[in-house]
């Protein structure tokens, strides 16, 4: 008789996790609408907005659109515009906001090498594993011209946290698997991708160590 032992399959829990997101996500589309974006978010926004304008930098991706917020941001303060997201329901909405915004996973971006001047991702790398951050990282410095820019925002900890998070105020869905990471360890996976030229981290409340982390990378030249 032949004995067998169940395995993780790496592949099965990554379409689980996916599942769970587009269950959550679509169902929240509506709400997350209508929820503004903290100002301390929108004040990261507008410094890297007035970068990449003094730059002249024209091109810009963001990866985890959401329903748009950001997105109708940008399109004001002057830039050409592209948005993915995993979730139908927030490109939904993102549309109906007369964005140009498409279904995308982060691992796997639909568009040709060197094709953005720049790139926005904020509250989205967080709920990938590593093996899913680095190809997601891999795939923005590839679709970015060389020299280019992004930011990304992610939540973090003290300590590596990694699980499942039931909402306790609003159930929109399944609970979201969130890989949160200590400073050293995305500063140093970003560090991979380029010059890190602007970081910080911000406390979710005073004394906790639930963490905003925040970077802006640059990615090497055409000769670098």
């Amino acid at each position: 008789m032949t004995s067998t032992t169940n395995a993780p399959d790496p592949q099965a829990d990554q379409e689980a996790r996916r599942a769970d997101f587009l269950a959550y996500y679509d169902a929240e589309a509506a709400d997350r609408a209508r929820r503004p974006i903290p100002p301390w978010r929108t004040a990261a926004r507008e410094e890297f907005l007035a970068l990449l304008a003094d730059e002249r930098r024209h091109t810009v991706l963001e990866i985890g659109c959401g329903p748009g917020l950001d997105g109708e941001a940008i399109v004001a303060a002057g830039f050409e515009y592209t948005g993915t997201d995993l979730s139908p329901g927030m490109i939904e909405v993102a549309r109906a906001a007369g964005l140009d915004a498409r279904v995308a996973s982060a691992t796997g971006l639909p568009f040709d090498d060197h094709t953005f001047d720049a790139a926005w991702s904020m509250s989205t790398l967080m709920h990938l594993d590593d093996a899913e951050l680095d190809t997601a990282l891999a795939e923005i410095t590839r679709v970015l011209v060389p020299g280019g820019v992004f930011a990304v925002g992610m939540w973090g900890a003290q300590e590596l946290t990694v699980g499942a998070l039931a909402e306790p105020d609003q159930d929109y869905g399944p609970p979201r698997y969130f890989h949160r990471r200590t400073d050293p360890m995305v500063h140093e996976r970003l560090g991979e991708r380029g010059e890190v030229e602007s970081w910080w981290t911000r406390p979710s409340r005073p004394d906790s160590g639930h963490r905003y982390q925040y970077a802006v990378v640059r990615t090497p030249g055409a000769g670098g």
